[in-house]
């Protein structure tokens, strides 16, 4: 059952890292900081009070970064590949106990996957925000974003069966609005 948990915990940090790229590893590293999160052996630095405070600095910089026009779109340009790596690195730091081919399977597979498909959307909705406001609108997409990595990121640390229901529930409301999209344009 543990592995199942961590599994769980990893795939919504992962979706998480969609949206904020620090946020889930503020909340990762605070949670193993504190004991609450067993870390795989290689990942215990991102329980340590030097981690934790450097992504604490690193998710403030990057939660105002966001409210600013214009630089918010550039760090969409940054935060989709980085997301995939984020993505991977918080399932393979929260799974434990596991043949390292599974685990690195996994971990690029679900925990990339899902963060890569969360930050792409989530650019293209800032995008198609600055495209239709002049990016006046893109604060509310950046507080909307915001919120949901900092709910998900403390539900997968504190409920991940929930955290993972809602990241399956966020991917296909996300598959629903492409496909709506994208009938649009065809």
């Amino acid at each position: 059952m543990d592995t199942v948990l961590s599994i769980f915990l990893g795939v919504g940090l992962a979706a998480s890292v969609g949206f904020r790229v620090f946020v889930p590893l503020f909340a990762l590293s605070l949670a193993a900081y504190l004991g609450h999160i067993p870390l795989n052996e290689s990942w215990m630095w991102v329980g340590s009070l030097t981690a934790l405070i450097v992504l604490g600095v690193a998710t403030v910089v990057e939660i105002f970064a966001y409210y600013i026009p214009w630089v918010d779109n550039l760090l969409d340009t940054i935060a989709v590949p980085l997301a995939a790596v984020a993505g991977t690195a918080v399932m393979v730091a929260t799974m434990a106990d596991l043949d390292p081919v599974v685990t690195w399977s996994l971990a690029i597979i679900a925990g990339g996957g899902t963060a890569t498909v969360i930050a792409s959307t989530s650019a293209a909705t800032r995008l198609a925000s600055t495209a239709t406001t002049g990016g006046l609108g893109n604060s509310g997409v950046s507080t909307v974003e915001t919120a949901t990595a900092g709910i998900l990121s403390i539900t997968s640390v504190f409920v991940p069966i929930v955290a993972f229901v809602l990241t399956v529930v966020i991917i296909l409301i996300v598959r629903f609005f492409y496909k709506k999209v994208r009938g649009r344009t065809t």
